[in-house]
Protein backbone atom coordinates (compact mmCIF):
# COMPACT_ATOMS: atom_id res chain seq x y z
CA UNK A 1 0.00 0.00 0.00
CA UNK A 2 1.24 3.47 -0.88
CA UNK A 3 -0.25 6.90 -0.39
CA UNK A 4 0.86 9.41 -3.02
CA UNK A 5 1.12 13.03 -1.97
CA UNK A 6 2.24 16.30 -3.53
CA UNK A 7 4.03 18.73 -1.24
CA UNK A 8 3.93 22.40 -2.23
CA UNK A 9 6.76 24.22 -0.50
CA UNK A 10 6.65 27.87 0.52
CA UNK A 11 9.31 28.68 -2.11
CA UNK A 12 6.91 27.50 -4.85
CA UNK A 13 8.53 24.14 -5.58
CA UNK A 14 6.49 20.94 -5.68
CA UNK A 15 7.56 17.44 -4.77
CA UNK A 16 5.66 14.19 -5.21
CA UNK A 17 6.28 11.59 -2.49
CA UNK A 18 4.94 8.13 -1.75
CA UNK A 19 4.25 7.12 1.83
CA UNK A 20 4.99 3.42 2.11
CA UNK A 21 4.64 0.74 4.76
CA UNK A 22 7.03 2.20 7.35
CA UNK A 23 5.45 5.65 6.99
CA UNK A 24 1.97 4.20 7.42
CA UNK A 25 2.97 2.22 10.52
CA UNK A 26 4.56 5.35 12.03
CA UNK A 27 1.34 7.25 11.29
CA UNK A 28 -0.85 4.61 12.95
CA UNK A 29 1.41 4.50 16.01
CA UNK A 30 1.51 8.30 16.39
CA UNK A 31 -2.19 9.00 15.86
CA UNK A 32 -3.64 5.69 17.12
CA UNK A 33 -5.73 5.66 13.94
CA UNK A 34 -5.87 3.07 11.19
CA UNK A 35 -4.85 4.49 7.85
CA UNK A 36 -7.89 2.67 6.45
CA UNK A 37 -10.05 5.23 8.30
CA UNK A 38 -8.37 8.25 6.71
CA UNK A 39 -11.11 8.82 4.16
CA UNK A 40 -13.69 9.09 6.95
CA UNK A 41 -11.64 11.28 9.29
CA UNK A 42 -8.81 12.91 7.35
CA UNK A 43 -7.06 15.95 8.78
CA UNK A 44 -4.39 17.93 6.98
CA UNK A 45 -2.08 17.10 9.88
CA UNK A 46 -2.36 13.45 8.87
CA UNK A 47 -1.30 14.15 5.28
CA UNK A 48 1.50 16.48 6.35
CA UNK A 49 2.81 13.84 8.76
CA UNK A 50 2.81 11.11 6.10
CA UNK A 51 4.65 13.38 3.65
CA UNK A 52 7.19 14.48 6.29
CA UNK A 53 7.82 10.94 7.45
CA UNK A 54 8.44 9.82 3.88
CA UNK A 55 10.86 12.71 3.32
CA UNK A 56 12.62 12.04 6.65
CA UNK A 57 12.89 8.29 5.93
CA UNK A 58 14.50 8.90 2.56
CA UNK A 59 16.91 11.50 3.96
CA UNK A 60 15.44 14.36 1.92
CA UNK A 61 14.84 16.37 5.12
CA UNK A 62 16.62 16.49 8.46
CA UNK A 63 14.23 18.81 10.32
CA UNK A 64 11.73 17.62 12.90
CA UNK A 65 8.06 17.70 11.90
CA UNK A 66 7.20 21.18 13.23
CA UNK A 67 10.30 22.82 11.75
CA UNK A 68 9.64 21.16 8.39
CA UNK A 69 6.03 22.46 8.45
CA UNK A 70 7.38 26.01 8.43
CA UNK A 71 8.75 25.35 4.91
CA UNK A 72 5.51 23.92 3.50
CA UNK A 73 2.62 25.79 1.90
CA UNK A 74 0.16 22.96 1.18
CA UNK A 75 -0.32 19.23 0.67
CA UNK A 76 -2.48 17.33 -1.82
CA UNK A 77 -3.40 13.67 -2.11
CA UNK A 78 -2.58 12.36 -5.59
CA UNK A 79 -4.32 9.74 -7.69
CA UNK A 80 -2.58 6.40 -7.90
CA UNK A 81 -0.89 6.16 -11.30
CA UNK A 82 -1.73 2.99 -13.20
Amino acid sequence: MQINLRIVYADGTNKDVSAGASDIVAFEEKFDLSVARLEQNVKLTHLFFLAWHSEKRTGAVKDDFNKWLETVDSIEAQEVKK
